[in-house]
C-alpha cells in the first residue's frame, strides 16, 4: 500500500473515533435521562411522568424475603405502582440513584445503580436497581426494573 494511502486511512480512522465517542456519550446521557425522569416523577407524585419513562409491557421485579429465609422473586404490578405514585401521600418518595454502570448495544441498554430510598427526609432502605431499557421510536424507555432492598449494610 502506498504510504499516502496508509496515512489517509489512519487519519480517517482516528477522525471517526471522537464522533463515535460523542454518540456513545449522548446515548448514555439519554439513557440516564430516562431513568432520572422515572424518579423525578416519583418525587413529584406524577404518575404520568413515570409512565412516560416506561416501555409498553414493562415489568417490575423485586428481590425480597424475610431475614433467615431464602430470597424470593416478587412481581410488582405496574398499574398498582403508578396508582400509588399518583395518589397523594404525606411524604415525598425520594429514591436517590447513582449511575454506577451504563452499558449500551444498539437499542438495548443496561443500567446498574446503587440507591438509597427516603420517605421525606427519613432514610427507609437501600439496595441496587438494575434497569433494562430499549430504544423505541420515541427514545429510550424502561422495559424492566429489578431491585434489591435492605435496611442494613448501606453506605
Amino acid at each position: 500500500m502506498h504510504p499516502r494511502t496508509t496515512l489517509l486511512l489512519l487519519a480517517l480512522a482516528s477522525s471517526t473515533s471522537p464522533a463515535l465517542a460523542q454518540k456513545a456519550a449522548s446515548e448514555t446521557e439519554a439513557v440516564k435521562q430516562t431513568v432520572t425522569m422515572f424518579f423525578d416523577g416519583m418525587r413529584r407524585g406524577d404518575s404520568t411522568l413515570v409512565r412516560r419513562a416506561l416501555a409498553p409491557g414493562a415489568v417490575f421485579h423485586g428481590i425480597g424475603g424475610r431475614p433467615g429465609q431464602p430470597p424470593t422473586l416478587q412481581i410488582e404490578s405496574i398499574t398498582s405502582f403508578l396508582k400509588a405514585v399518583g395518589t397523594p401521600h404525606p411524604e415525598v418518595w425520594d429514591e436517590r440513584v447513582q449511575f454506577e454502570r451504563v452499558l449500551i448495544d444498539a437499542n438495548l441498554a443496561s443500567v446498574w445503580a446503587p440507591y438509597e430510598f427516603y420517605l421525606g427526609s427519613k432514610f427507609s432502605h437501600c439496595g441496587y436497581d438494575s434497569f433494562q431499557l430499549v430504544k423505541l421510536a420515541d427514545g429510550w424507555k424502561i422495559a424492566h426494573i429489578i431491585d434489591t432492598r435492605r435496611k442494613e449494610k448501606c453506605k
